[in-house]
């Protein structure tokens, strides 16, 4: 009978099943994982914004980061309004948070123009040119207050079409068409 001599083996596979499942990472690989990228995967540690930081230059790079930026990152930086942030694996980076704020303007420029894959942050080389990138860097020094700009009018669409089209208890209604403002 060969069922006793299997039982080691499936209790063997039951055990290594059961402890084979996905946890968050600890404090202590977390802080190896940030060290990584702000050390070695993320380029331009070194390079010294050009641009000297004015009220003028941070409006500037805030209007290109409100046109490029703000359907992931929220008007404000910070995902204020933005449904899908805390759902993407990784989630979108709060511009605000510590983390960000630690990499040098170099490495933020570096970022804007390359992306970070395998995230869904894009590349912008070739869209947008060195002034620009330059300039977002500055506005992503001195981002506003946390919804202080409220959420991106896109989001506000969608979210008012939703209300049109469902009621309080969740019903769609197939015959009222959505509307734009």
């Amino acid at each position: 009978m060969k069922f006793p001599q299997t039982l080691p083996a499936l209790a063997v596979i039951a055990i290594a099943i059961c402890g084979c499942k996905a946890s968050a990472p600890s404090k202590a690989e977390n802080a190896v994982v940030n060290e990584v990228k702000h050390e070695v995967t993320i380029g331009g540690k070194d390079v010294k914004n050009p641009i000297a930081y004015t009220a003028d230059a941070a409006k500037e790079g805030g209007e290109h980061f409100q046109h490029h930026c703000q359907i992931c990152h929220g008007l404000d930086g910070q995902n204020t309004g933005v449904p899908f942030a805390a759902k993407m694996d990784p989630p979108v980076a709060d511009l605000s948070v510590k983390d960000v704020q630690d990499y040098t303007d170099g490495q933020l420029k570096w970022i804007i123009e390359n992306g970070i894959k395998p995230s869904g942050m894009p590349g912008w080389k070739g869209i947008l040119d060195e002034e620009e990138m330059w300039n977002i860097v500055h506005y992503i020094r001195h981002l506003p207050p946390k919804g202080s700009l409220g959420a991106p009018e896109i989001f506000k669409e969608e979210a008012e079409e939703h209300e049109h089209t469902h009621d309080a208890a969740g019903h769609e209604h197939k015959d009222v068409k959505p509307h734009k403002h």
